[in-house]
């Protein structure tokens, strides 16, 4: 079963080439230690929420943007095991002065416990983390009634990942993100499309479609965070 590490950055717009170089450097060294993809996404459409939102999650400051990632493996024990040879590698050392605060940072280990669509090369995401009381088999049925309207709008591949290995921070984590509640799991998932018209398209309809309002709700949207974004770096599709 594969695994997914998420992660949500606060990166100011002077550094977004920065980022990317450095970025650019590391997606070889994760993919030397087992990693299978590198995906790495710069804020177009980060909508500013009354509770909760994505620039708040990482305190983003003025001139700050956020980038939306994720890393995949084939399984947690071969992201594990490259945890700790990351940290040692010198190549994983940033040539200069870091493009970003990384205490602002936050990151997850997630299981995909739903995906759907062919994939294919992307020009927009859109990215959501929530906390949900619902059990899996809840979550994953949710999951599955909306991507069936997605994929009929022209999404190319819907991933929904439960939490399962979500640590806490000293200033960020993806539990304060989402204002997440004892019991509760957070959920990282992204929806990939061909460009933005097309999403744009299809979110313009979404509350019209039957699937849609028929699908139980298996978290809090109050306390969701979300966004749209812009692919920088896909290692699958270079």
């Amino acid at each position: 079963m594969t695994y997914i590490q998420g992660f949500i950055i606060p990166v100011k717009e002077g550094d977004k080439q920065a980022y990317l170089d450095m970025a650019t450097k590391a997606a070889p060294v994760f993919a030397e230690y087992g990693a299978t993809s590198t995906v790495e996404c710069w804020g177009d459409d980060v909508p500013d929420g009354k509770r909760t939102d994505m620039k708040r999650a990482v305190q983003a400051e003025a001139g700050e943007h956020i980038v939306f990632s994720w890393v995949r493996w084939p399984d947690k024990a071969t992201c594990d095991a490259a945890a700790e040879k990351l940290m040692a590698d010198e190549r994983m050392q940033p040539d200069g002065e870091m493009p970003f605060n990384p205490q602002r940072m936050i990151y997850g280990g997630y299981d995909p416990v739903f995906e759907g669509g062919d994939g294919g090369r992307f020009g927009y995401v859109d990215g959501i983390v929530a906390p949900t009381s619902s059990d899996k088999p809840a979550f994953v049925d949710h999951a599955r009634r909306i991507s069936t309207y997605f994929l009929k709008k022209g999404a190319s591949r819907i991933v929904d990942g439960w939490g399962t290995d979500v640590p806490d921070g000293k200033v960020t984590d993806f539990k304060r993100a989402v204002a997440a509640e004892d019991g509760e799991t957070v959920i990282f998932g992204w929806v990939e499309w061909p460009d933005k018209p097309t999403r744009d398209a299809a979110f313009a309809g979404m509350m019209d479609d039957p699937d849609v309002r028929a699908a139980p709700p298996a978290f809090d949207m109050q306390r969701a965070i979300f966004g749209g974004f812009v692919p920088i770096l896909d290692t699958d599709h270079r």
